[in-house]
């Protein structure tokens, strides 16, 4: 009976510590397929601010996650490195009425400044910026929306994971391992929606860029950010 408490003691425990181990690493596996982590989770090394400063004080690192703390004035920050074809993978956690989001392809425009095709992290049920449908979490920001009916979003305070996936240009938006958008840029669709939107006068336009930074919104509330991972394709 000993044998067998210690035994399920155990099990009980070992997702928890197998979780708690791979929180911003890789597997052997993923680091043979070319996967590479963008945050070490000890310090923002490869990141800085959009006019390329250090990393400021509204962003914090501890316990495993890069949270861009309330009121903190952070700014955005982007990667160093520039990415064209990729998989891009993140966990991210917001409080209640929190905006944020994660940006790519993200530029300077010839006309319009710099920019990046936007996935938006809303809190739907609470955020101001909830009136329209390109404006919720998993869409293309003031673009195009998800799809509503495939969406499992986890409330404030919980972990989600969003994947992004940009290939040529078809472009696709994950949210906690089911696809909710898919579109090709320059596509007739695509450049309906952009000239509706509030990038209709960017130059070039706006999302046919080749390449860009990866960027991670500071908009006043609190988010954290984690296991952040990306593949060249």
């Amino acid at each position: 009976m000993r044998f067998l408490f210690c035994f399920m003691v155990t099990v009980i425990m070992l997702p928890s510590v197998i979780f708690s181990q791979t929180i911003n690493t890789l597997t052997s596996k993923e680091k043979r397929k070319g996967w590479v982590l963008l945050f070490d989770g000890q310090s923002t090394n490869g990141w800085t601010t959009t006019s390329s400063k250090p990393v400021p004080k509204g962003w914090e690192v501890s316990n495993g996650a890069i949270t861009a703390t309330k009121g903190g004035k952070g700014g955005d920050i982007i990667t160093n490195m520039e990415y064209s074809n990729f998989d891009l993978y993140l966990d991210y956690n917001i409080e209640p009425e929190c905006n944020s989001g994660v940006k790519y392809f993200f530029t300077k425009y010839e006309k319009g400044g710099n920019l990046g095709m936007e996935y938006q992290i809303l809190d739907d049920k609470l955020a101001e910026d909830n009136k329209k449908a390109n404006h919720l979490t998993g869409s293309f920001y003031d673009v195009l929306p998800p799809l509503e009916s495939k969406k499992r979003v986890n409330a404030p305070g919980q972990w989600n994971t969003i994947r992004i996936r940009a290939r040529g240009k078809n472009v696709e938006h994950w949210l906690n391992g089911i696809k909710i958008l898919e579109y090709d840029r320059g596509s007739k669709d695509y450049t309906d929606a952009v000239a509706l939107s509030k990038f209709s006068k960017a130059s070039p336009a706006f999302g046919m860029v080749e390449k860009g930074h990866i960027l991670l919104q500071e908009h006043g509330g609190l988010v954290s950010f984690r296991n952040i991972k990306i593949k060249s394709l």
